[in-house]
């Protein structure tokens, strides 16, 4: 059973108590936090009439406790992390305070390894104003079963918001990200906002209009680009400057003829089309420039398909690592080249930046000791479980590839085949589900890629990346290396030391891979500054 606080210093005596205070909300309409500063008031209340001295406080804001979220708590990662790594002073103890179960966890695998961080450690839970010792059996049956109905109860939320997003979808109302152009309005009921429409930005929807003119007019998608990146009417909510990729995305949305998705399909929306796009001409254009990007013909358009190793990858070392670098072509016979979009103070050859980085990447997996320490968690228990998986991986592939080896292989004493081509074909239907299996396991034990995940195992890493030579082998694909980069390496270009210079200077090119200070898993974004007042869209 739980202890109530006023008697925690009789059950457990001769130490004093300290309390990390935590809090979290899931829906953060109004950007105040004032949910969760009224659970950690509540914390705070609680530690001072114990006489808990409070030894940090953690907030999570508007992020879901659920296995559905695809936010990372931050703060409850960091809460993990105190209570593992900074233990309290000889005769203290700690106690974990929370409003209620539901804000710590809201899915078993969170409970279980807040359990796991406060047994390790001697460290209490609090909630619902009672304090639980985990390495009781009666607490930690208590708090699971809580745990459970925590979890039961998001995932009937979960639930309620699948049906509420059938009936938006059957109404026409706006769900998801806002786009550019358009602008939310909503209305508090019983203390909680809900939208209630969009409607056009009356800075920003003008200027979409206008990319649709310019690129129907035949202009090019480059300087509309830098046009929009100039005008600050055409700042984006988050700051990032506009792309190609951004810029296509836009041009293609049918939102802004007044659509909505759903299930893959478009469906009448509740709101108007951007002014100029609601007429008949206005829907041609929208057509034409729609027919424009996608048609597979065009010369000038190269589909979807990735060209380039690490445009929109590689950063620009001198503006940043917002900044990012993007391929430039230079002339008919001159190679292209990458170079910062920000400024264009930084530009090198494609092929050389390229080369550098796929020689540097493949030496780094080659030191499989390094690499594996850097990708896969050190946990003594997950090595032997991925080992264990990865050794019945091996075991299928050897047996398949020996028995295709059987099949091939022509035994002229008996004028037949060492293996029928059925016996073979009823083998690989019965092994290769079970080493895709295996490998979906590993996959999950790891956290990381397969394409990750072959590389880390292989003997050869660039057999893995550019194929068998000889072999008919065609190794991974260019978005493949492209994902292999992203999640390794952080790569930085530099000015030259001169101009006009051939050679590659030491330190121009910078790599900080996986747990080395510099990487970065994701480019920083800087806000622009904020649009003046009398900004005008012309183009």
């Amino acid at each position: 059973m739980p202890f109530a606080p006023e008697y925690l210093h009789l059950v457990i005596t001769g130490v004093q108590f300290e309390s990390l205070l935590y809090g979290r909300n899931s829906d953060d309409a109004i950007g105040s936090g004032s949910s969760v500063e009224d659970q950690l008031a509540n914390g705070r209340a609680l530690s001072a009439e114990h006489n808990w001295r409070i030894v940090e406080e953690f907030n999570d804001t508007d992020i879901s406790a659920s296995r559905h979220s695809k936010k990372v708590r931050g703060r409850f990662e960091a809460l993990l992390d105190a209570i593992t790594n900074d233990p309290p002073p000889p005769g203290v103890r700690r106690i974990v305070v929370a409003f209620e179960a539901s804000r710590y966890y809201r899915d078993l695998e969170a409970y279980v390894r807040l359990r796991k961080a406060c047994m390790a450690t001697d460290t209490l839970l609090c909630y619902n104003g009672q304090v639980y010792d985990l390495s009781r059996r009666d607490d930690r049956k208590a708090t699971a079963q809580h745990a459970v109905d925590a979890e039961d109860e998001a995932e009937a939320i979960r639930d309620r918001n699948m049906r509420t997003m059938r009936r938006t979808a059957t109404e026409g109302m706006p769900h998801g990200r806002l786009v550019f152009g358009y602008t939310r309005t909503y209305k508090t009921v019983g203390g909680r906002r809900r939208c209630t429409g969009q409607v056009e930005d009356p800075v920003q929807g003008p200027y979409v209009l206008a990319a649709l003119e310019h690129i129907d007019a035949g202009k090019s998608a480059m300087s509309l680009i830098r046009w929009l990146n100039s005008e600050p009417g055409a700042r984006r909510a988050n700051g990032a400057q506009w792309d190609a990729r951004r810029l296509r995305l836009m041009l293609l949305n049918r939102t802004y003829l007044g659509e909505r998705t759903f299930q893959g399909q478009w469906l009448p929306a509740s709101w108007e089309p951007i002014k100029g796009l609601e007429t008949a001409e206005g829907r041609a254009m929208f057509n034409r420039v729609t027919a424009r990007l996608t048609d597979p013909g065009r010369t000038t358009h190269r589909g979807t398909e990735v060209r380039h190793l690490l445009s929109h990858i590689g950063l620009c070392g001198e503006c940043g690592d917002h900044a990012v670098l993007d391929v430039q072509s230079e002339g008919k016979n001159r190679p292209p080249s990458l170079r910062c979009m920000e400024k264009g103070d930084t530009s090198i050859k494609e092929e050389v930046i390229s080369a550098y980085v796929e020689e540097a990447v493949l030496a780094w997996f080659g030191s499989q000791g390094k690499a594996r320490t850097a990708l896969i968690p050190s946990d003594d228990r997950m090595r032997k479980d991925t080992a264990r998986t990865q050794q019945l991986i091996n075991a299928y592939e050897e047996q398949l590839a020996e028995a295709r080896q059987l099949a091939e292989t022509y035994d002229e004493a008996t004028g037949r085949f060492r293996m029928p081509a059925a016996s073979l074909a009823a083998l690989e239907l019965r092994l290769g589900p079970k080493l895709e299996a295996a490998r979906r396991k590993l996959q999950g034990q790891s956290g990381i890629s397969p394409t990750l995940l072959a590389l880390l195992e292989a003997r050869d890493p660039e057999v893995v990346w550019s194929g068998e030579p000889g072999n008919g082998g065609a190794g991974i694909t260019l978005e493949q290396k492209r994902e292999v980069i992203r999640s390794v390496v952080t790569v930085r270009l530099y000015r030259a030391k001169a101009g006009g210079r051939r050679a590659l200077d030491g330190g121009r090119i910078g790599l900080a891979f996986f747990g080395e200070p510099g990487f970065r898993a994701e480019r920083l974004r800087v806000p622009a500054p904020a649009p003046a007042p009398d900004a005008t869209v012309a183009l």
